[in-house]
């Protein structure tokens, strides 16, 4: 493939998408030459590693929050006026017919039939035209992908009109789900107008062409796949991670009376939708039990995170479970060869937020290491309850208690769950499979075509 794909992303490098930078990379393995354009800058110290494409991050625009529009574009208009200026002379019809599609949508969306326009519709116009001035200028892209069905599929709309290009954008999980992601009709209009769709998890893809007022687009499952040499359990004992005080096996942990107590592991921002305030409560549970364990909950800082330590402190958890911030990839890999069970009681949140297939599920797998989840969203597609993982009902401490106590006395129950799990992800979430699917889609291949030429998944343990 000649022509290059412009992945409009909200930020670029982030840790908690690390997924799509792995796409990305993949996605150059195979031949395919790509452009990035980053609304926001990355999070600090997240290299791009050794991704060729170039990467372009667009004026830094400032909130809308409290203020007028006129106001605004005062402030920010003369970053992105040069850009615009050159594609109002380039192309001055689909400028216009798209200037004013932002109007009319800024009225359309907005909150009520006597509140004020949505002004970030016209935000997201002037950072479309950036993109679609440079589009136009470098002449070799052929289509445009946005990841995540709001604002950034908004921008790949517009930048899609303006440059007279096909888009296609990956719908995830609560830009699907919220309503405040895509007011009104706005996400129908975008399957609608799109080429083609991908989503992570096949439960999304029921939900999305189930849509009584979509018609048109081909929305397809494309899972978020992985690196299963790199997330791969060992032969041989780890050395003690910061943190923690003493080695583990992955997926066979210590068992009662030994010098070290297992370790039960989450990762996941501390948000509603990951349930943690019911793990803490399944800990006290087990503990109560006789169980002897250390948990860690791990993720980044969230509204949750005030219930989730008053719970601890409550339960008199202190000494057997702590918080910890994020992680690199690599330091995340040694707490999974360190962890015993990996736990993590997914919720559908009341606003309607909820996971796709966490990532974290997925690598915990690959690892080796017998999962305790429940059958949220895409879970199950994953998960298949005493083959590979277990499952719970949401928010239902007890049962997850009964499932931790149960992997906690039973050795031989988890390296059979862990040993499936691994063969699970090397078979259907292998990262090499999931993007030749990816790549299909782009070159028009559709999802019916084979990944023939896919890379042999050694579903063996790897070496440490």
């Amino acid at each position: 493939m000649t022509d290059a794909v412009a992945y409009v992303v909200m930020g670029f490098p982030r840790l908690s998408e690390s997924f799509i930078s792995n796409e990305m990379l993949l996605l150059e393995s195979f031949g395919m030459r790509l452009r990035v354009f980053a609304i926001k800058a990355g999070d600090a110290g997240i290299a791009h590693g050794s991704l060729r494409a170039p990467v372009v991050y667009l004026p830094r625009l400032s909130s809308l929050s409290g203020t007028s529009l006129p106001a605004w574009l005062r402030a920010n208009l003369g970053a992105c006026w040069p850009a615009h200026r050159r594609l109002l002379a380039r192309r001055p019809l689909a400028w216009l017919r798209t200037g004013a599609s932002a109007l009319a949508m800024s009225w359309r969306y907005r909150k009520g039939p006597l509140g004020p326009p949505r002004k970030v519709f016209i935000k997201e116009f002037l950072q479309a035209g950036v993109i679609a001035e440079q589009v136009l200028a470098a002449g070799d892209v052929s289509q445009l992908h946005g990841h995540f069905c709001h604002g950034a599929t908004t921008i790949t709309w517009f930048a899609s009109r303006l440059t007279g290009l096909p888009f296609s954008f990956t719908a995830h999980a609560k830009d699907i789900y919220q309503a405040d992601q895509n007011p009104g009709d706005l996400l129908a209009r975008k399957l609608r107008a799109a080429r083609f769709v991908a989503t992570c998890t096949d439960a999304n893809r029921q939900h999305l062409e189930g849509r009584r007022d979509v018609h048109s687009c081909g929305v397809h499952t494309v899972y978020h796949g992985l690196d299963t040499a790199f997330f791969a359990p060992r032969r041989t004992p780890v050395a003690a991670v910061v943190g923690q005080d003493g080695p583990a096996r992955a997926g066979e942990g210590f068992d009662a009376g030994a010098v070290q107590p297992p370790r039960i592991l989450a990762v996941g921002r501390f948000v509603e939708k990951k349930g943690l305030r019911h793990l803490v409560d399944a800990c006290a549970m087990a503990r109560d039990g006789g169980h002897r364990f250390r948990c860690t909950l791990l993720g980044e800082d969230g509204p949750e995170l005030p219930a989730i330590r008053a719970a601890i402190v409550r339960h008199a958890l202190q000494d057997q479970v702590e918080i910890r911030g994020p992680v690199t990839h690599a330091e995340l890999r040694e707490l999974y060869a360190a962890a015993t069970i990996f736990v993590l009681p997914c919720l559908i949140a009341g606003d309607g937020d909820r996971d796709g297939i966490p990532n974290v599920l997925a690598e915990a797998m690959a690892m080796g290491l017998p999962v305790v989840t429940t059958a949220v969203s895409g879970i199950p597609e994953i998960v298949d309850e005493g083959r590979n993982g277990l499952i719970v009902p949401p928010a239902d401490a007890a049962a997850l208690a009964r499932c931790i106590s149960q992997l906690l006395g039973d050795p031989a129950l988890r390296r059979r769950l862990g040993a499936a799990a691994r063969q699970t992800i090397c078979e259907r979430f292998d990262s090499r499979r999931t993007t030749l699917a990816l790549q299909a889609l782009f070159l028009g291949a559709g999802a019916g075509a084979t990944p023939h030429d896919a890379h042999d998944v050694d579903c063996q343990a790897a070496e440490a």
